[in-house]
């Protein structure tokens, strides 16, 4: 008997017939003796409704009350799920991030998971119920209701086959594993086995939409067996591990290329050349709880310095009238942005050991005539900032250059 946390996506269970489907293979599962934790998401398009809703009622929603509205979406998906098993015969119990006992800090939208207290859940396991558990959600210190943050169902997900020790948490959705890079783009892209959680959360992190960046970390911190499947096949997916043996036996360069559209480029000119500066542009940022990319400063002197960032492209319009003030008080020249970029990646923990990755990266973008604006790297990654209509062409080429086609 294995314990398994299984998570089901908004595509997943996106209609009657589709959770009908999900209760049949979780009725599988349950029958070959499982015990069973099923995180589930709202069904697709539900969330969007519940926000637009708000947007009708107020520009700025209040933070708490808007959570309390969107976390009811996965809570109707719970209760359906566990309908359509009890039909089948099988005990199932609905369960709200509250009632999971999963505990959150305060920060609403965005919340965190500080502790999961799992006595509510084992009991009804240990029962032979299946928990049907509402994704994306916990509560706080002062019961308010907390929303983890698009795709926070993976989160729930992972963070609860952590604190029950599960022997797997399966990720389905409605891609068959993960590629090397999005299919929609290049037609050839190849499904891997495995991937290591190094390069998954590299991944994750540059824009692929497989798995949410939250989940892979706790994945990999608690080392928690972590495997995409889809809904719609069969097959066994891809595995994410602490270590690809079979890359590293075939010493691959790169494993995938990663892009996001949903990027933004601010640039604060003439800003003056002392210590402090980036704290000052950034710490204003930070405080409003926005996440920062990629980061370049340039001397330019007679002590002054241009400082560009790039951002979340729905943050744009927030982080512009933030930075506009703060450069304002530090005396600089202008603030300039665009949102018409995008960011393309290639990782691999074959980089490591392998020089002339990155040349060769720029040598085949340099052939297409395609410009570079920014460039981050890591030990297993780099990244480029790009004009977003060059984006497809330029994943294309590097899927090409590093032969990462289906063999």
């Amino acid at each position: 008997m294995s314990l398994l946390v299984q998570k089901y996506g908004g595509t997943s269970v996106g209609s009657v017939e589709r959770i009908q489907a999900v209760a049949d293979r979780v009725y599988k599962s349950a029958q070959q003796g499982h015990q069973l934790v099923v995180v589930v998401s709202a069904m697709s398009g539900e969330t969007n409704r519940l926000i637009g809703l708000a947007s009708e009622i107020s520009q700025r929603p209040l933070p708490r009350e808007f959570d309390v509205l969107v976390s009811t979406g996965e809570q109707v998906t719970t209760a359906l799920l566990c309908m359509a098993l009890a039909e089948r015969g099988q005990e199932a119990r609905s369960y709200t991030g509250r009632q999971a006992g999963i505990q959150t800090d305060n920060s609403y939208n965005k919340a965190r998971i500080n502790n999961i207290d799992t006595q509510a859940v084992k009991k009804d396991l240990d029962e032979g119920r299946v928990v049907v558990l509402a994704g994306f959600q916990g509560v706080n210190d002062a019961g308010d209701v907390t929303t983890l943050g698009r795709g926070g169902s993976d989160t729930s997900a992972v963070a609860m086959a952590a604190a029950l020790q599960a022997d797997e948490c399966q990720i389905y959705t409605d891609v068959d594993g993960v590629y090397t890079t999005d299919p929609r783009v290049v037609a050839d892209a190849r499904k891997l086995d495995r991937i290591t959680f190094e390069e998954m959360l590299e991944m994750s992190s540059l824009g692929s939409k497989v798995l949410q960046i939250r989940s892979v970390e706790f994945a990999g911190k608690y080392n928690v067996a972590l495997r995409v499947l889809s809904s719609f096949q069969e097959g066994e997916g891809t595995l994410i591990t602490l270590d690809n043996e079979e890359a590293t036996l075939e010493k691959a360069l790169v494993s995938g290329i990663a892009f996001n559209r949903d990027e933004a480029q601010l640039t604060v000119r003439g800003v003056p050349d002392t210590p402090g500066i980036a704290y000052r542009i950034l710490g204003a940022v930070s405080d409003a709880n926005i996440e920062v990319d990629m980061i370049v400063q340039n001397i330019s002197g007679d002590n002054v310095t241009d400082f560009t960032f790039t951002v979340n492209r729905i943050d744009y319009e927030r982080v512009s009238e933030i930075v506009s003030n703060v450069a304002k008080e530090l005396g600089a020249v202008d603030v300039s942005g665009r949102k018409d970029i995008a960011k393309l990646s290639i990782v691999g923990v074959g980089m490591r050991s392998h020089a002339g990755v990155a040349t060769k990266m720029f040598e085949a973008l340099a052939a297409e005539q395609i410009n570079i604006l920014m460039i981050s790297t890591s030990e297993i990654k780099v990244s480029v900032v790009i004009d977003e209509k060059y984006l497809e062409l330029g994943v294309r080429i590097l899927h090409d250059v590093f032969d990462l086609a289906q063999n």
